[in-house]
């Protein structure tokens, strides 16, 4: 038998979210694919929208392989056009949409004086143009049900400034006052709204991010600061370790449950203590 990890242990009962379908953007790799294994493990229906087939197909494969409920379909945030068909196909093939993540992102180091207009357009388009356009859409399908409720992927590094992030950080600070405002704007059509700020979490999506241009002979950045990037969990973040997406998938699934049917316009960061703890470097 294989060692599972504590963190992979589901805490809530099995069942929880029979019957209740999820929209998940963004829910093939890393966070996202995290988030998508949890709630079908807890008996919805995940929907994984990505805009790679082979990133989503993969997963449904995976999910079903396990025996849980699982689809997807091809979907680019920045789209609204595209954003509206896919929310009413999916109300309209699975009757309902119960809970909307919003965890599509794009993300990169660069240095704010020399950022072009792309650079900055693509990565405040995906993080929050897609997380408005996807929330705006699924509004109807959810106030005509009489509710549901929407998570969004935020960060923590807004909180003090990050330097060589000033787009994704302009963009989150972003998602963060659209959560707010939209959780009182529609707290009468009974749609809850909340966002998680998710501490460091090395994925292969970070890995990649961090890998020299192919050919390029240049060294690969993340596997030389590994052993680095271990002495700063154990230094750098109070609890100790990395995250994972797991621990970010539980806070998800714990405001799709009935626990969470009295919060909303909060932005919960689950980041083992880290932001509190470290100076931007």
């Amino acid at each position: 038998m294989s060692k599972v990890a504590a963190n992979d242990l589901s805490v809530f009962r099995p069942g929880l979210l029979n019957g209740q379908v999820a929209l998940i953007t963004g829910g093939g790799t890393g966070i996202g694919l995290g988030i998508s294994e949890l709630l079908a493990e807890l008996g919805a229906h995940v929907v994984i929208a990505s805009r790679r087939p082979a990133n989503h197909e993969a997963a449904v494969e995976a999910i079903r392989a396990r025996g849980h409920a699982a689809s997807s379909v091809a979907l680019d945030v920045r789209d609204q056009a595209a954003v509206q068909s896919v929310v009413q196909n999916v109300a309209t093939t699975h009757g309902r949409i119960d809970l909307l993540v919003n965890n599509a992102a794009g993300n990169f180091y660069a240095p704010s004086a020399t950022l072009s207009p792309n650079a900055w357009k693509a990565v405040v388009e995906i993080d929050l143009y897609g997380t408005f356009y996807c929330s705006q859409a699924v509004h109807s399908v959810m106030k005509a049900q009489g509710g549901g409720r929407i998570v969004s992927t935020s960060m923590t590094l807004h909180y003090r400034g990050w330097p060589l992030m000033a787009h994704a950080t302009a963009a989150k600070a972003g998602v963060d006052a659209l959560t707010r405002t939209l959780a009182v704007e529609w707290a009468p059509d009974r749609i809850r709204v909340n966002a998680i700020a998710p501490g460091p979490i090395p994925t292969e999506g970070v890995r990649k991010a961090f890998a020299p241009p192919a050919d390029s002979g240049a060294p690969d950045l993340f596997a030389a600061a590994e052993e680095k990037m271990a002495e700063y969990a154990r230094t750098g973040i109070p609890l100790g370790r990395w995250g994972t997406p797991r621990d970010i998938a539980n806070m998800v699934a714990f405001l799709a449950s009935p626990a969470g049917d009295w919060i909303t316009g909060a932005i919960f960061v689950v980041d083992g203590g880290e932001w509190l703890a470290k100076a931007p470097s």
